[in-house]
């Protein structure tokens, strides 16, 4: 029944995981990580088309993309230890903002 919605699950956390990976080839100079990246971001856009069967693509694609974005910058701050700046806070606030309002406008009739 809400199958579409794991297919944009995994399509996250898969995007997550290239994304982590592209961090990690070190710019395609390391194999291991390279190849990862690829498998991974194919198994990603997979996901994400078969989630498009069922929900909005502009509602998809803002919670793929703003959970995603979410994540990686949260991934560099604790694993990677990117800086954290108020500026960085504030964009993730009102980039979880924007899910969330895209996210209950498509419910609404």
């Amino acid at each position: 029944m809400y199958m579409h919605w794991m297919y944009l699950v995994s399509a996250i956390i898969f995007e997550v995981a290239g994304t982590i990976c592209m961090k990690l080839s070190d710019g395609f100079t390391r194999w291991i990580p390279t190849v990862f990246m690829v498998f991974l971001y194919v198994l990603c856009f997979g996901f994400l088309t078969l989630s498009l069967k069922k929900i909005d693509v502009g509602v998809a694609y803002a919670i793929w993309s703003g959970i995603g974005t979410a994540l990686i910058a949260t991934i560099g701050i604790v694993w990677f230890r990117e800086p954290l700046t108020i500026l960085k806070v504030c964009g993730l606030f009102a980039i979880i903002g924007g899910v969330v309002a895209l996210n209950l406008s498509a419910s609404t009739p």
